[in-house]
Order: structure tokens, then C-alpha cells, then sequence
């Protein structure tokens, strides 16, 4: 339509030539022109047989006399192949610059989610963190020093589970239970007054041992909660959580019962943590008979690394979490008396040392409670680094020998046969120092 409407201009501007073909510029090239640059060169091309046919149409009907003006139609020809050239150019680019910037666009949105996604994370991490600020060692930690206190205390005699309020609250601070009770088990049957309760109203529902998932915890040994009575199709309990404080010989000293927590909450890691602490806690009402087995086949075992030593065992079987025993081996130095009381100051807060003195070296034992690999590497490396800065020499340079053992598979007695082994102590010469 465009040259057409070039050629009815032509006609109207200039009748004796329409197509200025012979005028000093050619006017009637312009509708070729605009659509080569518009939409390439094809459309320019055929913009330009229009005006050919225009020329013959004129020529055989005598409008326009003389020869075909050759030059003016090759002149036309060329600059709009050039212009439809420059337009397919810049054409692509053009498409090029859209889907990149299409491009651009989606994973700008994709990260726009998955920022938001993160944000709400973050703030789930937050509301956690406010929730549980304390790290397991931490918990442990507080945990230990709690149970020292409530066994250390006049009335713990006479108590059935000494520490049972600081215990809830722990609970409630780490994993964030809103409503519990604590029962103690005398004789094979569950007291009906409880030893200590946390958020449960005056008027609540009086505690009953025939409750599906109590009676489930009792009878199996292990932490239960409310999925489990939903997938046997057992009758539906009041308790979302119930787990018995069983000690390592099997005696059942209470049952915890959890009757609110929040929804999210409620995941693997929560019960987890909150049946580590519970076998760590009745673990601790124990520690004398817990450290005899161990004790009456190796005397010179301390009877906290001992007692420790069966915890730790115990946890990995029920939590399957991870514990290694570090052990130092120090060939015969004359300073080496004060490089172990240095090293041994250089332990974790909840680490037990036990230093074995034996004819012509010393072993010092580090027991690290809820680590792995990473960690007694990274216990051994700040030694290393610490006997660097002293005498600027390795640790084999200076007669130290470190082993790794793993409280994995090997039972506690077996773990530390193996142990003495691998630390060259001979059977009759494990015995404690006087000042470990």
C-alpha cells in the first residue's frame, strides 16, 4: 500500500512524472526506503517492483515516453538492499537485546522468590534461635551442672528425681515444649502426683497410665509421640509426647508427658534432643553404679570419665549421635610434666580427661562428648599449633603420638581395651595418677 500511495502522490505532484525519474531526486524510491528499514530487505524489495510495475503501466499506456530508466531503478535498488541489510542488523540485535533481557527478567523474579523464601527462613531461624539460644554442649552443659546441684543438695535423698523443675524448664527453653509433667515410677507403677509440671493449668485433666501413648512408652522403652498412636489406630491421646527415664540397667524412674507444643516445633531433631537429654539426665541420677562396670575391670579409671564414658555409649545407641576419644601418647620428655597440664587446660567444657602414667610415657586420655571427626582434628590442631609457638617443632618432633577412636561400635570396655592397645599401656600399669 505504502509505494502505492507513493505513486498516486507522484501522480497527483508531478503527472508528467510520476516516478521523478527524471528529476535531480528520485522521491518516488522513499516508500521502498521506509519499509526496508521497517522490515528487512524483502519487503523493500517488493515495494520496488511495485514501482516497476508502475513504470511499465505507464509506459505501455504512453504516460511516461522513452526508454526504462536504468540507472534510476539500480541507484533505488541498491540503497534499499542496503537499508533492508542495516534493518535485518540491527533487527537481530534488537531480538538478541529482548531475550536477554527476557532472560534477565525471569531469573530476576527467580531470585526475587527465592530471596523471599530466605527471608522468611532467616525469620524462622530467628524465632528459633530466640526460642533455643543455646547449642547442645551448651544444654549439656547446664544440664550436668544442674543435676550436680540437685544430687549435692540436702533434700535430694528424700526426692524421687531431684532437679525435676530445672529440668522442664530446660525443656521448655531448648526444645520449646508449653505444657509437660513429669511423673515418677515406684515400683513398676506411675505415681499419680507429679514431681514437677510446666504450663499446665489448675483445672487440667488428672494424669492416667492408660493413656494409649503413655502405656506405649512404658511398655517399649523409648520415646513415643502422637504419630505413633495415629498409625497403629490406637484411641486418641490427650499427650502429643511421652518418654520414659529409663537407666542403663533398665530400672524406669518416671515418665514425661507433653501435652502442648508449637506445631513447628514438633520435627525429628526436637525428640531427638529431647531424648538425649532425658537418657542424659537419669544417666546422671546414676553415675556411681554406671561407672562400676568399668571401674572393676580397669581400677584406675576415674569414675567421672567412667560414668561419662557409659553416657556417651548409651547416647549413641539411642540418639545415634557421635563421640571420639582423643588420645595423646607422650614419649619420655623432662618438661613433659607441665606440657600435660597445659594441654589438659585446653579442654572443653564438657571434655573428661584421664591422665595414665606409665613406665617411660604418658597417656592422656580426652573424652569429647558429642563430636566427630572435625572436632578431635581440630583438637589435635590447636595442640599442635600451641607446641608450635613453644618450642617451634611438630608433634612428633616433641614425642607426642595422638590416636582417634570413635565411641561407635566397640562397647565401653571393649573401646578401651582397644585403646590401651593402640597407646601402648601395658595391663599391669593402667592405673590413675594421683593428681589426674
Amino acid at each position: 500500500m505504502l509505494p502505492l500511495f507513493g505513486v498516486a502522490l507522484g501522480i497527483w505532484l508531478n503527472p508528467l512524472d510520476p516516478l521523478w525519474t527524471r528529476s535531480t531526486f528520485p522521491w518516488a524510491w522513499f516508500a521502498p526506503i521506509i519499509l526496508a528499514l521497517r522490515y528487512g530487505p524483502f519487503p523493500g524489495l517488493a515495494a520496488a517492483g511495485v514501482l516497476l510495475l508502475a513504470w511499465i503501466a505507464f509506459s505501455v499506456s504512453g504516460w511516461i515516453p522513452g526508454e526504462f530508466p536504468k540507472i534510476n531503478f539500480l541507484g533505488g535498488l541498491i540503497f534499499v538492499m542496503l537499508c533492508g541489510e542495516f534493518s535485518s542488523l540491527w533487527v537481530a540485535r534488537t531480538r538478541r537485546a529482548e531475550g536477554m533481557q527476557l532472560y534477565l527478567d525471569q531469573r530476576l523474579e527467580y531470585l526475587t522468590h527465592q530471596y523471599y523464601l530466605l527471608r522468611l527462613s532467616q525469620d524462622r531461624l530467628e524465632q528459633d534461635l530466640f526460642g533455643r539460644p543455646m547449642a547442645m554442649r551448651d544444654a549439656l552443659a547446664t544440664l550436668q551442672d544442674m543435676i550436680k546441684e540437685s544430687l549435692d543438695a540436702p533434700s535430694a535423698t528424700t526426692l524421687k528425681l531431684p532437679g525435676a523443675d530445672g529440668l522442664l524448664r530446660l525443656f521448655a527453653q531448648y526444645c520449646q515444649l508449653e505444657a509437660a509433667v513429669l511423673h515418677g515410677i515406684s515400683a513398676g507403677v506411675v505415681d499419680t502426683h507429679p514431681v514437677a509440671s510446666l504450663g499446665m493449668p489448675a483445672d487440667a485433666a488428672p494424669f492416667t497410665a492408660d493413656d494409649p501413648l503413655i502405656r506405649r512408652a512404658l511398655e517399649t522403652g523409648h520415646l513415643s509421640h502422637v504419630a505413633h498412636t495415629l498409625a497403629s489406630g490406637e484411641n486418641p491421646s490427650r499427650y502429643i509426647i511421652a518418654a520414659p527415664l529409663i537407666t542403663f540397667d533398665g530400672e524406669q524412674l518416671g515418665v514425661l508427658a507433653v501435652e502442648r507444643v508449637p506445631f513447628f516445633a514438633l520435627h525429628e531433631e526436637m525428640l531427638q534432643t529431647l531424648n538425649l537429654l532425658l537418657g542424659y539426665y537419669t544417666d546422671g541420677l546414676v553415675t556411681q553404679q554406671m561407672a562400676a562396670p568399668i571401674q572393676e575391670t580397669f581400677p584406675g579409671c576415674p569414675a567421672d570419665f567412667a560414668a561419662e564414658l557409659q553416657r556417651l555409649w548409651r547416647v549413641r545407641q539411642q540418639s545415634d549421635v557421635q563421640s571420639v576419644i582423643v588420645a595423646l601418647e607422650f614419649q619420655s620428655r623432662a618438661y613433659f610434666d607441665d606440657m600435660v597440664l597445659q594441654i589438659r587446660l585446653q579442654r572443653r567444657s564438657l571434655d573428661v580427661n584421664w591422665l595414665i602414667d606409665v613406665p617411660g610415657h604418658q597417656v592422656l586420655v580426652t573424652l569429647m562428648p558429642l563430636a566427630g571427626m572435625a572436632a578431635a582434628q581440630g583438637y589435635i590442631a590447636r595442640i599442635e599449633n600451641w607446641v608450635h609457638l613453644q618450642d617451634n617443632q611438630t608433634l612428633p618432633e616433641v614425642g607426642i603420638f595422638p590416636h582417634v577412636l570413635h565411641v561407635d561400635e566397640q562397647q565401653p570396655l571393649a573401646l578401651l581395651d582397644h585403646l590401651f592397645n593402640v597407646s601402648n599401656v601395658p595391663a599391669d600399669t593402667r592405673t590413675l595418677r594421683t593428681d589426674a
